[in-house]
């Protein structure tokens, strides 16, 4: 090569969409954050005192979210905050149905289990 010749860029390896996929952004790490204080009810439909309160004051009060996408998370890390990994397999499906990745689940569930241990008092 000449002195002073440009010499090519090097090649960039090509980067899986998979590979890309193996982290939340930090709005959905808030809904995983939020979805610890949620109880399990949270994933039912609304029960008898909802439906009263909502007839008697006209208050509804719905912890789903507009998004599909990140109801289909919040739903799955509920589950995670309170069974660990024995999370339902409906919850798996619309997750993955969300279009999350399995790196991203075993990133959610390793993090939400760590946060599990981490917060129970030892003896």
């Amino acid at each position: 090569m000449a002195v002073g010749a440009a010499r090519p860029a090097p090649a960039v390896p090509a980067i899986s969409v998979e590979a890309q996929a193996t982290s939340f952004s930090a709005q959905e790490w808030q809904i995983v954050d939020l979805a610890r204080t949620d109880g399990l009810r949270s994933l039912r439909g609304p029960g008898r005192y909802a439906r009263l309160r909502k007839w008697i004051w006209g208050e509804e009060h719905s912890p789903t979210l507009a998004s599909e996408r990140l109801e289909a998370l919040r739903r799955l890390a509920v589950e995670a905050w309170h069974k660990g990994y024995a999370v339902s397999l409906s919850a798996l499906a619309a997750f993955r149905a969300a279009g999350f990745s399995t790196a991203q689940l075993e990133l959610l569930l390793a993090t939400i289990s760590a946060g599990r241990t981490a917060r129970v008092p030892r003896s």
